[in-house]
């Protein structure tokens, strides 16, 4: 049996999750799926091997799109009891949108995990993202054309809701995970949705196979997003000494960047530094990147071109370029329309 089809061993379920044994108490993210009530049986089975560890909760959210979705629940809840687990289901209530559905549901869904981290006293959510959820982000945000920073695809660990959200499984392979289960003997539910090509994931997985007769399977993404991650890092570490660089050369000049200074800088460091800027003062949410491109050519036009002037508004803060400086600052809040 090869690696990416056997069982995960108590010493590498250790290995996976040892970096989080001093939290004092951790939610378990399970749907009822293959890959999450793996990680709920692997973290029991490591709980169990420490002397002292993180309380640990299962978190299951019903989205109300399946009717399924409370049975599946149930379930979990009766194997979470069979393991001395705490169990809560959490509803997504309310209308649900007619169109992006998936990424809705993936928002509500973390907004109910981080509410019941921070009643629960938990620091961290612990997903069951595995190395094939990784390389399916890699190929959807390719598509999309994303930057650097979305080709990264997911990290191990981020900071979201106001919780640490972790996963330790992102580079393990789902078949293991399915294996584990097997020589557990526990059951799964299978998720019909992630065989709907009406979405995209699935339609990706579809195409999974031929990728990866080319080259393209899912090691091979997953490592093309982790190498993408290192160079997002190493960009990012040049960006904070840009930024610094700018601070100091003008002293106690008035606020934003010498325009002269600025356009010296690499593309990719100007780009990140005014999306920085964007992001710091508005006040309708992170700035695209193709917007902020847009934006950067006009501003490195306007001072090479010597026009002198411009001002536009995006993402809530308004971009300003007079007198040899680029300002930054918070846009007027938009006026509602009378009805």
């Amino acid at each position: 049996m090869s690696d990416d089809n056997s069982a995960i061993s108590a010493t590498e379920a250790k290995r996976l999750l040892d970096e989080w044994k001093r939290a004092p108490a951790i939610v378990l993210a399970v749907s009822g799926g293959p890959d999450s009530v793996a990680l709920m049986w692997l973290a029991v089975r490591w709980r169990r091997t420490l002397k002292q560890g993180p309380r640990l909760i299962a978190v299951t959210v019903d989205h109300g799109l399946r009717p399924e979705a409370a049975r599946e629940a149930r379930e979990v809840k009766r194997l979470a009891g069979t393991l001395d687990l705490p169990h809560q289901t959490l509803r997504w209530t309310g209308t649900k949108p007619n169109s992006g559905l998936p990424e809705a549901a993936r928002e509500a869904r973390y907004r109910l995990l981080a509410e019941a981290a921070r009643a629960s006293g938990a620091t961290h959510i612990l997903t069951a993202h595995t190395r094939d959820d990784q390389a399916e982000t890699l190929l959807m945000r390719l598509l999309r054309g994303s930057g650097i920073a979305g080709l990264a695809a997911m990290a191990r660990e981020t900071e979201r809701e106001g919780v640490r959200l972790a996963r330790p499984l992102l580079a393990v392979p789902k078949a293991r995970l399915v294996a584990t289960l097997e020589k557990a003997r526990i059951g799964y539910a299978v998720d019909p949705t992630n065989r709907d090509t009406a979405f995209t994931r699935p339609r990706l997985r579809v195409l999974m196979p031929a990728l990866a007769a080319e080259g393209g399977d899912a090691r091979n993404l997953a490592r093309l997003a982790a190498r993408l991650a290192r160079a997002n890092a190493a960009v990012e570490v040049l960006t904070d000494g840009a930024e610094r660089y700018l601070a100091l050369r003008d002293g106690g000049a008035a606020p934003g960047f010498d325009a002269g200074a600025f356009v010296a800088l690499p593309e990719e460091i100007r780009l990140r530094l005014l999306k920085r800027a964007i992001d710091r003062v508005g006040h309708e949410g992170s700035a695209e990147l193709g917007k902020v491109e847009a934006l950067l050519t006009a501003l490195d036009q306007a001072v090479m071109q010597g026009t002198g002037k411009l001002k536009q508004t995006l993402a809530g803060a308004v971009i300003g370029l007079a007198n040899g400086r680029i300002r930054v600052e918070p846009a007027p809040p938009r006026r509602s329309r009378a009805r």
